[in-house]
């Protein structure tokens, strides 16, 4: 039984689609535990935005009530134009900093993998980004065409994606038959401040 019903995670429907010269990302650092309040108000103002929730089950509560955690905790996801939106983003008083992307094309596609994997319906973990392990390409399946790191959790293997801008990783439990051996490095340059 959820506590709370989730909310949308992202505005609009065709958040992806947008043009990246009208549209930019933006990252928003915001005070602690301020995500959902940031995103109620980008909504309400029609700015565009994603905020990566990953479902939450209390082991301690007899009841087994569900929440929904951003998966990525201090950071919300916006496009547009910085000059209209960033004071419009100000005036919540929810947020730490803006920071500018360098690298949009590379920040767009690690945010469409992790809602790939959020509507696949699968349970997402965040990770702290990854220095080691294996590069691989998935073969076959749901995941088919993606990139990312294997990794292994209590014997089970992990596919591992990250979101390279704020040193962040989301992981899926993954079947070691549909992986090929990948590129040296995941596509794309490394984080740009």
């Amino acid at each position: 039984m959820p506590i709370l019903k989730r909310e949308p995670d992202f505005l609009p429907e065709t958040l992806f689609e947008l043009p990246p010269d009208l549209y930019p990302w933006w990252v928003v650092h915001v005070r602690s535990r301020q995500e959902k309040v940031l995103a109620r108000e980008c909504r309400q103002r029609e700015i565009p935005f994603y905020l990566p929730l990953r479902e939450h089950k209390n082991r301690r509560d007899p009841r087994h009530r569900i929440s929904w955690l951003p998966l990525f905790p201090g950071y919300v996801f916006v496009r547009g134009d910085l000059e209209h939106e960033r004071i419009e983003l100000l005036k919540t008083n929810v947020c730490v900093r803006i920071i500018p992307v360098l690298d949009q094309e590379g920040l767009g596609h690690d945010l469409a993998q992790v809602m790939r994997l959020q509507e696949l319906g699968l349970p997402l973990r965040a990770h702290p980004a990854l220095q080691e392990g294996s590069v691989v390409r998935v073969a076959e399946g749901p995941f088919e065409g993606m990139s990312g790191i294997v990794t292994s959790l209590k014997g089970k293997n992990r596919f591992i994606i990250s979101v390279r801008f704020i040193h962040r990783s989301v992981s899926v439990e993954l079947d070691r038959d549909e992986l090929v051996p990948g590129e040296k490095s995941v596509p794309g340059p490394g984080p740009a401040r």
